[in-house]
């Protein structure tokens, strides 16, 4: 299967694997059923609904974000870094176009723990990674949007390089590579969302781009008891976290990852600021 053929495979089959969707088309087959009388229809119907409720009432979204969110801890600043590398996501790319002006996402943080990281480390680099993933690109790109809010808050647009051809997090790490070309023993700092920190890692390793892991943008909390009434925030949260879980079986199956779940390495000596 080649790069084009796994995006598409990827995106169509997510629209049946998505929680929400999945649970909808299970209970419509259900009620289908039974209108002509099937005798199974009910354990569908009983299946989707229970899982709903499930979904509603208990914290399986938090269950299943803790594993992903705590693979890799926040690492001490270094007192030197060659770099810092934005993963896309953190940009409403339809919003953007509509309105004319950066609209954030959900995981918004990125940008700014970027800016934070950028401030903190005045001179070095910073290479925002992220295309255009809808199916008719278009218009502004996920990396320019990002470099234009980056600018309008006082950055030097030298010291940002911008790569936006990116639809994933494995043309991510390929594409930062050859943008960033990073040489033996540089510190680059890789910023994304801490759920998203083990897919991101296990890519940027296969390509043998060499980053330091800073990961942010945490959801997780107390997941001690219910958490509450709401559907919607149940669904959000476990599609999150479960196309993540099929991303990195997704990504080990296409070699794009030399580990299912990928783990911290070994302490390095490296020192950090007091």
């Amino acid at each position: 299967m080649d790069v084009e053929q796994s995006y598409a495979f990827g995106k169509f089959a997510w629209i049946f694997l998505e929680p929400g969707n999945l649970l909808v088309l299970l209970l419509a087959l259900g009620v289908i059923g039974l209108w002509f009388g099937w005798r199974r229809a009910r354990v569908l119907v009983s299946i989707s609904a229970l899982s709903l409720l499930a979904i509603m009432v208990l914290p399986v979204g938090h269950w299943l974000f803790a594993p992903l969110e705590n693979r890799f801890p926040q690492p001490p600043l270094p007192q030197r870094i060659d770099g810092i590398v934005l993963l896309g996501g953190a940009v409403s790319l339809p919003a953007t176009r509509a309105h004319g002006e950066v609209a954030l996402t959900e995981v918004g943080e990125r940008i700014v723990a970027t800016m934070m990281l950028a401030h903190h480390y005045p001179t070095v680099p910073v290479v925002l990674t992220g295309g255009d993933a809808s199916s008719v690109p278009h218009g502004i790109t996920d990396a320019e949007a990002t470099r234009r809010a980056l600018v309008a808050a006082g950055f030097n647009d030298h010291r940002l390089l911008v790569e936006d051809r990116s639809r994933n997090t494995w043309e991510n790490a390929v594409n930062a590579k050859r943008v960033a070309a990073p040489q033996p023993g540089q510190v680059w700092l890789l910023v994304t969302s801490a759920f998203h920190m083990p897919r991101a890692v296990g890519c940027f390793r296969k390509v043998g781009f060499d980053v330091l892991p800073y990961p942010i943008d945490y959801h997780t909390g107390d997941t001690s008891g219910l958490i509450g009434t709401s559907l919607a925030q149940g669904l959000e949260t476990i599609d999150l976290s479960w196309h993540e879980w099929l991303g990195l079986a997704y990504y080990r199956l296409l070699g794009r990852s030399e580990a299912f779940f990928p783990a911290p390495l070994a302490a390095t000596s490296s020192s950090s600021v007091p």
